[in-house]
């Protein structure tokens, strides 16, 4: 007993060892001129950048309080299940109730503020306590049972895992994505604050284009490898899993010559995201079948592409996957030849095709395949089109007989060249 008090005490010392840390790497600026160049971007984005010495300091302060507690340690598997359960049913509560006062106060056969606006808000605020009072348990309850999940397929060291497993729940900021004309590809990317309308957005990309000439989006994102993670909010168990677990092999990667190279090109970068969520969905899936049985996705086997499965007497519905990759490759072509411009219509006519066929897509254009192309875990391509980095981690995956191994093979990678050759080498 002594000794798992100790051991415990251990991790969160070192978790917040590596909070203070986090603090420290991220308390440095600087002031850039405007010269029209890439180093001029800070010029437009300086005052909605998102504040990740703000947000860290307030997620160490909620993860004293809730490591303090340990409720997770002194009940059962189900219990700690069943109050997961609990707070995503109670986070679709307030999300109803939101919706719904977004209705009575924003319709415009509303007609102001009125009794049934005020009970609503009055039930929204309550709920919101209620939720985030089950929140921080549920947390450190996720934590605990993907950290089982890790140990158990062999990530723990003394039944430990490095780092330690450390995510909240909360707003995630947006992801700015700047990428050249002329060649798809991440020249830049930017955590700006949450909360940016549509017209917000889509005069900043203008500005960017304008100004800089260059390609950018302005999109959200599921979740960020700080230290605390940060995890977008959602109902979904079995999402929540996944990003949970691709979050952390993040943090661990970044102990190793992979992780460490993540922006030095695309190639890494792609390689990094293909690995986390391969690496996720397994972690994830473990965590599921352990905790949610009842709740376990059915997962589709290789070659039945679900995007085309329909009941019997229907016709093959649209495919979303086989569309954007056609996309894709069809916009390499143009850039490659230097019809930058014919490229950029293109993309657009395309976006209101798959606008037409039901995905709503604000905007496709190189920084939209420079940001989508880099998530490359399933065959067939989609937004990476003939990309050969994620069928090659995906190989690598398929060689190995178990995930450990897959990623201890490619932690130690430093470059794409190496990955084939690694490849070659299991021939």
């Amino acid at each position: 007993m002594k000794r798992s008090r100790f051991i415990l005490r251990l991790k969160r010392a070192i978790s917040f060892g590596l909070l203070f840390f986090g603090v420290a790497v991220l308390l440095v600026s600087s002031n850039v001129s405007f010269d029209r160049s890439l180093a001029s971007l800070s010029n437009f984005t300086r005052w909605d950048e998102f504040n990740f010495v703000s947000w860290v300091a307030s997620a160490l302060v909620d993860k004293i309080a809730s490591a303090s507690l340990g409720l997770e340690h002194y009940i059962s598997d189900e219990q700690q299940s069943e109050i997961v359960l609990t707070y995503l049913g109670q986070l679709e509560k307030v999300q109803t109730l939101e919706n719904y006062l977004e209705e009575l106060n924003f319709a415009p056969e509303s007609g102001g503020a009125n009794e049934e606006q005020q009970e609503s808000y009055e039930e929204f605020l309550a709920e919101s306590v209620r939720m985030h009072q089950y929140r921080r348990i549920a947390e450190q309850i996720l934590q605990n049972q993907t950290e089982r999940a890790l140990v158990g397929m062999g990530f723990g060291v003394g039944g430990q895992i490095l780092p330690p497993l450390l995510f909240e729940v909360t707003d995630l900021p947006l992801n700015l994505i700047v990428s050249a004309r002329d060649q798809i590809g991440t020249l830049k990317s930017v955590s700006l604050e949450a909360g940016m309308d549509a017209l917000e957005k889509e005069r900043l990309e203008n500005a960017i284009f304008q100004e800089l000439n260059l390609s950018a989006l302005v999109e959200p994102v599921g979740g960020i490898g700080a230290y605390p993670t940060m995890v977008m909010r959602s109902t979904s168990i079995n999402w929540l899993t996944e990003v949970i677990a691709h979050e952390w092999i993040h943090n661990y990667l970044s102990f190793f010559p992979l992780g460490v190279r993540y922006f030095q090109d695309d190639q890494l970068r792609s390689m990094n995201e293909t690995t986390a969520n391969l690496a996720g969905i397994e972690v994830g899936r473990w965590v599921m079948i352990r905790f949610y049985p009842a709740y376990t996705q059915l997962y589709y086997q290789p070659g039945r592409d679900p995007t085309t499965v329909r009941p019997e007497g229907f016709g093959e519905r649209f495919n979303y996957r086989k569309q954007m990759r056609e996309t894709r490759m069809v916009a390499d072509y143009l850039l490659s030849i230097g019809e930058i411009e014919v490229a950029e219509r293109y993309m657009e006519e395309r976006r209101e095709f798959f606008w037409q066929n039901g995905y709503h897509i604000r905007k496709i254009n190189q920084a939209y395949f420079a940001f989508y192309g880099s998530y490359n875990d399933t065959p067939g391509g989609g937004a990476a089109g003939d990309d050969p980095v994620g069928p090659a981690v995906q190989h690598l995956r398929q060689q190995s007989s178990r995930l450990k191994t897959f990623i201890d093979e490619i932690k130690r990678v430093k470059s794409f060249g190496e990955l084939l050759l690694n490849l070659d080498g299991l021939k």
